[in-house]
């Protein structure tokens, strides 16, 4: 995408589906209840990436997303994050989900 993104304004959202235990404390794999899950099964990454052409005509500033850093998210907001970022308009968009909309220029 950065090799092409003269050609086209892009962003790329990661988000895993689940977290991986590796051996810590001899723990492998995943799914574990939650309760007694370890951090590392609870919490995944979110890896944002937008082209300077997206960043420049959405309005969106890699301050304002470095103050989303530690911001509490779930799954529950990728969705609505997504939707948001495409400006996608439809009555199931949900705004205060949508983790970039204090980022991004209406």
């Amino acid at each position: 995408m950065k090799a092409r993104q003269d050609r086209a304004d892009t962003a790329l959202v990661y988000v895993s589906d689940h977290g991986e235990s590796l051996g810590e404390n001899n723990l492998y794999l995943h799914g574990l209840p939650y309760a007694m899950a370890p951090d590392v099964q609870k919490r995944v990454p979110w890896i944002t990436w937008l082209s300077p052409g997206y960043s420049a005509r959405r309005g969106v500033t890699g301050a304002c997303l470095q103050g989303l850093r530690d911001a509490p998210l779930s799954h529950d907001n990728y969705f609505h994050s997504v939707l948001g970022l495409l400006d996608v308009d439809t009555r199931v968009y949900r705004p205060g989900l949508d983790v970039y909309a204090r980022c991004l220029k209406g």
